[in-house]
């Protein structure tokens, strides 16, 4: 019996033991024994010490231990620290019960010690056998919103935590002189309640996951079989098996439309699978920031079918910078070493680039500080390498450059040197040995660094990047013949912007996967732009491992197949990742075009919908319109969506107008380009006659369910006919399925809305709690994490939508607000949220500084979260509490008052915050129409008030005001920007 097992099957018959353990309670907590016992079921790990959350009242001595060593207290339920638990329960707490214990009889020994009112959720400490165990637990308990999970020790046992951030600690003062009042203690309770009610959602949740992900292997014994390839190889098993049992266990109504749906999709995806090698251990691979391209081993130039790596980091053992080559034969799977004399330093983040029989090696980073420009060829005959002396204009050292091949010239752009970022690009001559540094010329890209570029034919292609402050997803081709930039026009949805991603080059196709920010989603994707037509189309990749993190990836193609060298990341949740190498066949693309020339109509046109009406007048006055799709609307309502001919999509990307037609439509055209309108690809390719309206999908859905539960077909008029998306979560209206029928038959009812609705998570919208932080009562229906990401405007907004609201009606503020000019100046946001206007100042007005100002603790996890992801957290300052208490004074430029429906409460606070010059407020409030202008003269009127009470003279004034949106009948949603200046 190996180590892990002795410890475990230590662990569980202490486990089963009648002794008492040393929790407070003697035991295991009842509601997460299931969990524990299905963990624990699993031979990969065993848990060590748990608690399925509580609410507790503990009772600290300020003096430490004035009772003495023997004293009664200290044997009564002790707690680390001198203290004991008055009240826990890891069920709701009864708040009559607690006022009782804290305002009724006082016990002499409680008298005088400190108490403080607790909610912990749930915590596991589980030890894995392995890594890449712990990492998969990891995992599947941070996509169940356990996002504070990680591995916390690698050295004698792999360890891992699995925790939440919903805790709560509020003092109460001292027994028998308590601070607070009963009605407050009622409430907190009421909130501690809640918090308990939330985990135990979240821990059923992760509980389920486990049961769906993480099933234990002696259930499948049948379907594991017998694996002699140690632990990773029988968790590739266990993933097989889950995946046979799950399809096995489908309805067969599901299965039919599961298969129809693979009809219509099986164009769209590509399937990964891992290589097997053979040879030189495959950890060799396990790398990031290498260098990888064709290479012919047998001096044989038609027959480049083999890949070579140099460098990286990472390799056997204690991970480090690599100088070694390896070989790799994708059709035998055979590495080997590629023993050459005269090696180049280790290194990462450069280049190899093959010319002829002959591999260059460009640059890259061989230590913290340094950094390369060194230049070595990889004499094929005499296998040796060699360091060139190369001349010409001078080339900076660099790593994170990007580099490729046409004819005898290899072209390098970009890279980083320490602080400094480039943006030339440099041509080296293999035949003279010399660097020229090419003239700006043309739609010159801007400095980055971790980019791609690949060359076709006699053009280049360049994509992403960083710049320093935010990534790139920028697309430029470049002409090796006139050296001239060219900033690329598309259509179809582009790849999001990134870094340290891939790139390649197949037949008349670029492919983009990969990347840094990483989403851990359920599928990765790739976006392949047909060349000729500058379309973009987004591919599903089916892979063994759903998480794969394709992060300075190497991306190499031979014949019909890419294949993925290295890759991966470090981080807390994960620890450090490696990617195997992987292979995807692009033999598919093949049938994607064919499938794309049935589809040649396949293009919509899409506006705001202020310019729908004049949009559909022009469309059709032309013919541009195709009468043989579906108009739509897009589902958060701002946007519509215009079904075009492929006539209209030549025009639209059109780099002039033919004066020769007979057609009078350049004023009209031109007029459509003013209205901001984007061209894309029309994925759903909905026709207008045999199309299903998710409507009546649903419709047909829920009908047998309630013939089959014998209740009344009434109830479809129920049904909702408008939605919300938020991210990927669909939110129904909170006034929608409200009949108690549908209560009885809501474990069937929702997947079957989901599945017509196309999505994963579903909610119910809730109102918003009438409190001062104005939090979200969202219902999640389908699902088990509130959180989500929506992108807006160019921004991320991150939140868990189960307490955090999101106003979508203010999006035509947080534009104009993203309009301004800022980049000089300092603002305040006294009500931050999730950063709804703090994020548009950072990110598009280009604030110097702004101060965020916040109480609620959830839209602070999420404020926090997205000043990060949004790349601008060195611009932002969160300040935590009342901002009438932690506003700064004197120092801005702007201060952004946006609570409704009104935000008077903090109106002195923002003239306080106000430089003594003065500046500009932008006052919101929700105002009856007939009174708006007694509105703008009140507001006007207390800033004159209140500046003149803190002795500033100002000339104030109503510099602007913005109709947002009717918030009620009659009610409207205002934004005044109020000027103030110093007289």
């Amino acid at each position: 019996m190996d180590t892990f097992s002795q410890r475990k099957a230590a662990a569980l018959a202490e486990l089963s033991s009648p002794t008492p353990d040393k929790s407070p309670k003697g035991g295991v907590d009842a509601p997460i024994i299931p969990l524990l016992t299905h963990l624990n079921s699993h031979p990969s790990f065993f848990t060590t010490s748990s608690c399925s959350g509580r609410i507790s009242i503990l009772l600290s001595n300020p003096n430490k231990s004035p009772h003495g060593e023997g004293s009664e207290f200290n044997n009564k339920k002790k707690k680390a620290g001198g203290g004991r638990w008055l009240f826990v329960s890891h069920d709701k707490a009864d708040p009559e019960v607690i006022t009782g214990l804290l305002f009724g009889d006082v016990k002499e020994e409680d008298e005088g010690f400190e108490a403080v009112l607790r909610f912990e959720p749930m915590i596991l400490a589980v030890d894995c056998r392995d890594l890449e165990s712990a990492r998969r637990l990891v995992s599947l308990a941070v996509s169940s919103g356990f996002r504070e999970s990680g591995i916390t020790s690698v050295q004698k046992r792999i360890m891992i935590s699995i925790r939440s951030s919903i805790r709560m600690e509020v003092p109460l003062g001292q027994i028998g002189n308590l601070l607070i009042s009963t009605d407050y203690v009622k409430y907190l309770i009421r909130i501690a309640n809640d918090k308990m009610e939330a985990n135990k959602r979240r821990t059923d949740g992760f509980f389920l996951t486990l049961q769906s992900k993480l099933i234990p292997a002696e259930i499948h014994t049948d379907s594991i079989g017998t694996s002699t390839n140690g632990h990773n190889g029988e968790i590739l098993k266990l993933e097989d098996s889950i995946c046979e049992e799950e399809a096995s266990e489908e309805p067969e109504d599901s299965k039919r439309f599961i298969s129809d749906a693979s009809k219509s999709e099986e164009n769209d995806s590509l399937t990964a699978s891992i290589l097997t090698l053979t040879g030189e251990p495959t950890e060799k691979l396990f790398l990031w920031g290498q260098s990888a391209c064709q290479y012919d081993n047998n001096n044989n130039n038609d027959n480049n079918n083999n890949i070579i790596i140099f460098g990286g980091f990472g390799g056997l053992g204690r991970h480090a910078r690599q100088n070694y080559s390896l070989i790799l034969d994708p059709k035998s799977g055979a590495l080997n070493a590629l023993n050459a004399a005269g090696l180049p330093c280790e290194r990462m983040g450069h280049t190899i680039s093959l010319v002829g029989q002959d591999l260059y090696l460009i640059g890259g980073r061989a230590g913290p500080s340094q950094i390369l420009n060194d230049v070595w060829v990889l004499v094929q005959n005499a296998l040796k390498w060699v360091k060139l002396d190369c001349t010409g204009d001078f080339f900076n050292p660099r790593h994170r450059h990007a580099a490729t091949v046409v004819g005898s010239k290899i072209y390098v752009f970009g890279g980083i040197n320490n602080e400094e970022i480039y943006s030339c690009m440099n041509i080296l001559n293999t035949q003279t040995l010399q660097w020229e540094e090419v003239k700006i010329n043309g739609d010159w890209p801007s400095p980055r660094h971790s980019h791609t570029i690949v060359a076709h034919k006699s053009n280049l292609y360049l994509f992403g990047g960083h710049n320093g402050n935010k990534p790139l997803g920028d697309f430029y081709s470049f002409d090796t013949e006139t050296l001239i930039w060219k900033k690329e026009k598309t259509v179809g949805k582009p790849p999001f912007a990134r870094f340290s991603h891939s790139m390649f080059a197949f037949n008349d196709y670029i492919g983009v996967f990969g990347g840094c920010p990483f989403r851990q989603q359920e599928h990765q994707e790739m976006v392949i732009l047909k060349i000729n037509e500058k379309v973009w189309t987004n591919l599903k990749i089916n892979s063994v491992g759903k998480f794969n993190m394709w992060v300075r990836s190497s991306a190499v193609v031979i014949n019909e197949e890419l294949f993925i060298i290295g890759g991966g990341a470090s981080c807390y949740a994960f620890g450090t990742k490696f990617n195997p190498p992987m292979k995807i066949d692009l033999s598919i693309l093949k049938k994607l075009e064919s499938f794309r020339d049935l589809n040649a109509n396949n293009f919509v046109f899409r506006v705001e919908k202020k310019f729908a009406k004049e949009t559909k007048d022009l469309l059709k006055k032309f013919g541009w319109l195709d009468l043989n799709r579906k108009v739509k609307v897009a589902q958060n309502g701002c946007f519509v969506i215009f079904p075009v001919i492929r006539v209209f999509r030549d025009l639209f990307n059109s780099e002039g107008l033919d004066c020769k037609t007979e057609l009078n439509w350049r004023a009209e055209l031109e007029i459509l380009v003013s209205f901001e309108g984007v061209l894309e690809n029309d994925e759903s390719i909905v026709n207008k006659k045999g199309s299903k309206s998710p409507q009546n999908l649903m419709r047909e859905l829920i009908k047998p369910l309630l013939e089959k539960n014998e209740m009344p077909l009434e109830l479809l008029d129920q049904i909702p006919t408008r939605w919300e998306q938020l991210g990927d979560m669909v939110i129904l209206p909170k006034t929608c399925f409200k009949d108690p029928f549908w209560d009885s038959i809501s474990d069937q009812l929702w997947p079957l809305v989901a599945k017509s609705l196309g999505t994963q998570r579903l909610a119910r919208q809730g109102r918003i709690l009438p409190n001062g932080t104005r939090d979200s009562t969202l219902e999640l229906l389908v699902g088990s994490d509130g959180w989500v990401t929506h992108h807006e405007n160019g921004i991320f907004y991150s939140l868990d939508s189960t307490k955090c609201m999101f106003s979508w009606g203010n999006r035509s503020e947080k534009i104009r607000i993203g309009s301004l000019n800022c980049r000089d100046e300092i603002v305040v946001d006294l009500f931050a949220g999730i950063g709804y206007f703090t994020l548009p100042f950072l990110v598009k007005a280009k604030a110097k500084l702004v101060y965020a100002c916040e109480w609620n603790p959830n839209a602070l996890i999420a404020l926090r979260r997205n000043v990060s992801d949004n790349f601008v957290s060195d611009r932002c300052v969160i300040l935590e509490g009342d901002n009438r208490l932690t506003a700064p004074k004197g120092v801005a430029d702007r201060v952004c008052l946006g609570l409704l429906p009104s935000s008077e409460c903090s109106w002195i606070t923002a003239v306080k915050a106000l430089r003594r010059e003065g500046g500009i407020l932008h006052v919101h409030g929700n105002v009856i129409d007939s009174e708006e202008q007694s509105w703008l003269d009140y507001v006007v009127k207390s800033i004159i008030s209140i500046s003149s009470n803190e002795g500033l003279y100002w000339d104030v004034s109503v510099q602007h005001v913005e109709r947002v949106k009717w918030y009620g009948p009659h009610i409207r949603h205002l934004v005044a920007d109020v000027s103030c200046k110093r007289i």
